[in-house]
């Protein structure tokens, strides 16, 4: 019997013989560089999506301003010591929301099976694509190739044969990157890999993996299943499956909605009750706007509260009724901010509406022959 560390292929393990085309296609720098497409001016040079405020946070950033260790989701301030050069720019989302309906359009050109993640990310299964094209390299080249053309945009295309393989490969040589992890040679690739690199494992698991001297891939694919388990509980399974490129999850198609939500930070921390229900006021038209445009409707409420030393505490309420009159949701939402200590400042509040009414059954996808 060979041993679980052996690298070699089973031929007949039905996890090489039977598998998809996936892709993952994700946009590189997407709003720096919907910024930078429309103002030619700005391309070349070190440039933020966001507001260079107090509070303000840095959403997206080109290239050039990576260089210089500027990075999406941080502070203004520090990004603008980091990059004195860097040039500062206000978001546009209709512009993003555009250009993202315009290459979800090319992907349908392709394939009707697809996974959007986020605004500029998405899955792609073309085992079966509309253009019989044989390889699924050949559809990401297709595709990046369509996308430049049309929207004038660059993308990064990893292909493997499962969601887990393809979101690594699409990361592998960004920017502009296309990427193949072929079932060939993929149990060889994810042995190299650093354990930090798998779904799930973030700053914790890996400090807890480091101290039981599991730093790859490889190390941890010489762990049994019961250890892994022991260790990390459920997620103990999915290490061990994506240690040896498992990954059976298919294609979300119809993705569920679980949650509406909106929120917003203050300009100045608050303490007085009256600045902190008139944000209320505005969050909740916000996410009155937001519920009607994506025909949302759901039974909890579920309040998000963040104080002026960056702890969050959140409050939740399952009611027997649909929550859609703008009224009851701001006094409810109040009836759980009460029950909060509002000892120091507030800093940021939010509302989500939850348990959707209608819930639409996920479209499950077969393995395929390659």
């Amino acid at each position: 019997m060979k041993k679980s560390s052996d690298t070699k292929i089973d031929p007949y393990s039905p996890v090489w013989n039977k598998y998809r085309k996936i892709l993952h296609i994700d946009l590189d720098a997407f709003f720096a560089s919907v910024e930078q497409r429309d103002n030619p001016s700005l391309v070349g040079l070190p440039i933020a999506v966001g507001l260079n405020k107090a509070r303000g946070v840095v959403a997206s950033c080109s290239y050039e301003a990576r260089k210089f260790g500027v990075h999406s989701a941080q502070p203004s301030h520090l990004a603008a010591k980091l990059c004195p050069n860097l040039i500062f720019v206000e978001g546009r989302m209709e512009a993003y929301k555009e250009a993202s309906e315009n290459i979800l359009e090319i992907f349908r050109r392709y394939t009707e099976l697809i996974e959007p993640v986020s605004i500029d990310e998405a899955f792609l299964d073309v085992t079966q694509n509309r253009l019989g094209l044989r390889f699924g390299v050949d559809c990401a080249k297709a595709i990046k190739k369509d996308i430049r053309k049309e929207v004038g945009l660059v993308a990064s295309a990893g292909v493997s044969y499962n969601k887990f393989l393809a979101k690594i490969a699409s990361d592998w040589k960004k920017p502009d990157g296309l990427f193949v992890i072929h079932p060939a040679k993929a149990q060889n690739f994810i042995d190299k890999l650093p354990v930090k690199a798998i779904w799930g494992v973030g700053p914790v698991t890996q400090k807890k993996m480091d101290s039981l001297n599991i730093h790859t891939c490889s190390d941890l694919r010489k762990q049994s299943l019961f250890f892994l388990t022991e260790q990390f509980g459920k997620a103990g399974l999915s290490y061990y499956n994506y240690a040896r490129g498992i990954d059976e999850r298919p294609l979300r198609v119809n993705r569920i909605r679980k949650q509406v939500s909106a929120e917003i930070t203050f300009s100045k921390d608050l303490s007085d009750l009256s600045d902190i229900q008139e944000g209320f006021s505005r969050v909740v038209c916000q996410l009155k706007e937001r519920m009607t445009r994506r025909q949302f409707r759901g039974f909890s409420l579920t309040l998000k509260v963040r104080m002026s030393d960056f702890k969050t505490f959140s409050r939740s309420h399952t009611f027997d009724h649909i929550l859609e009159d703008p009224q009851e949701i701001y006094e409810e939402s109040l009836e759980l901010l009460s029950k909060l200590d509002l000892s120091k400042k507030v800093r940021l509040i939010g509302i989500g509406i939850g348990s959707p009414l209608e819930v639409e059954q996920e479209e499950l996808l077969p393995f395929l022959e390659f």
